[in-house]
């Protein structure tokens, strides 16, 4: 049970953490990936690849709204931030990723 208890307070810490920038290309991201899915089977590997192109959106993200000049100072900062990540967080975004993407696709699914 304390397991579930911490990867539901890591959900809780990503949803809550976040930003308007960071929420809104989050937001953006599950629409579409949504809207792409053919069906629920395809899931996992929608949310990877959303995952994926959300860590690209926030890079651009950074670069530009963030000031960020430096492009290799970024990268090299994000990719040494991306191998200090926790599983637990990553576990965290990868659930609020798919549980929202299958609540679009449910929703669309019924609208047709």
């Amino acid at each position: 049970m304390s397991a579930l208890m911490d990867i539901w307070h890591a959900i809780q810490a990503v949803v809550t953490s976040a930003d308007y920038w960071t929420l809104g290309a989050a937001i953006l991201v599950v629409i579409v990936a949504g809207f792409i899915m053919e069906s629920l089977g395809s899931l996992i590997s929608v949310t990877v690849v959303s995952l994926l192109v959300f860590v690209l959106i926030k890079y651009v993200l950074a670069m530009t709204v963030g000031n960020q000049h430096d492009a290799e100072a970024l990268y090299l900062s994000d990719w040494q931030a991306f191998v200090d990540l926790k599983m637990l967080t990553l576990l965290a975004y990868a659930i609020v990723f798919g549980v929202l993407i299958s609540v679009v696709n449910l929703i669309r699914s019924a609208v047709r």
